[in-house]
């Protein structure tokens, strides 16, 4: 059994500011006790030649490389755009009232 305790509970509560009920303390002391007792049977198992992990399965980097590839002239770029003037997007302004 943890070492958890109903006085604990408030004194966590008051720390954090936190008014809890009586029932809210018997409930939270129950539900923190259980989550501290898994904990220990994690630590009763872990030994140190099993490596930690924070996956199941090793993951591995699937980017491909970064290489330049063929590009966009301006006029290609600009050839569909509604609005266009010298050589960027005209969109309208959205920070002020200004158009």
């Amino acid at each position: 059994m943890s070492e958890i305790s109903p006085e604990l509970v408030r004194h966590l509560g008051a720390l954090a500011r936190i008014q809890l009920s009586d029932g809210e303390v018997d409930r939270l002391t129950q539900q923190l006790s259980v989550i501290v007792d898994n904990i220990a049977k994690v630590s009763e198992v872990a030994t140190p030649d099993v490596a930690a992990t924070s996956h199941p399965i090793p993951l591995e980097n699937v980017f491909r490389p970064d290489v330049a590839g063929d590009m966009l002239t301006t006029e290609q770029v600009l050839q569909n755009a509604p609005d266009a003037v010298d050589g960027r997007f005209r969109v309208t302004a959205i920070l002020g009232e200004e158009q």
